[in-house]
């Protein structure tokens, strides 16, 4: 009878440290992922024309050209930076990520505002952007919207610094 217990108590326990682990896949996206990343080009799919957009309800797409992104993977904290100019009001952007797994689809990068002390400033609102191709050196992500019911794909080019 024991030994029964003892059995159930090891398979539950097993049980719960794996469904609670991060998957291999996850955490080697993340040690991709960590370290630094130049946006190096945006662009957009699934439409016709030209567009413009607010990204990451922060600023224009061209503010975000050339912007630089850290990941820091033992605390999931980060920042991207905007380059300074006429139309941008550049800095730092202090962000909390993670990567996300979705059954039969493409994992995502997931992020909200935070402040340089990790709180909160974003109201518990964040982002989901698809994880296409992650690389040592390349990383492209994707984010569907709408335009005027439309959708189009925005695509996100990073190389890695």
């Amino acid at each position: 009878m024991m030994n029964k217990k003892l059995v159930l108590l090891l398979a539950v326990t097993a049980l719960i440290m794996t469904s609670c682990s991060v998957t291999k896949e996850v955490r080697g996206q993340r040690n991709l992922l960590s370290g630094t990343w130049s946006l190096s080009n945006i662009s957009y799919e699934n439409n016709t024309g030209t567009f413009s957009s607010l990204l990451f309800n922060d600023a224009k797409d061209i503010c975000f050209k050339g912007s630089e992104w850290f990941f820091r993977d033992n605390n999931s904290t980060g920042r991207y930076t905007i380059p300074s100019g006429s139309l941008c009001s550049g800095g730092d952007r202090y962000i909390k990520w993670s990567v996300v797994t979705r059954e039969g689809l493409s994992n995502q990068l997931q992020f909200k505002a935070i402040n340089a002390k990790n709180k909160d400033v974003s109201g518990g609102f964040g982002y989901r952007l698809d994880i296409v191709n992650l690389t040592p050196q390349a990383m492209t992500l994707k984010s569907d919207v709408s335009v005027n019911g439309s959708p189009v794909t925005v695509v996100y080019q990073f190389t890695k610094k």
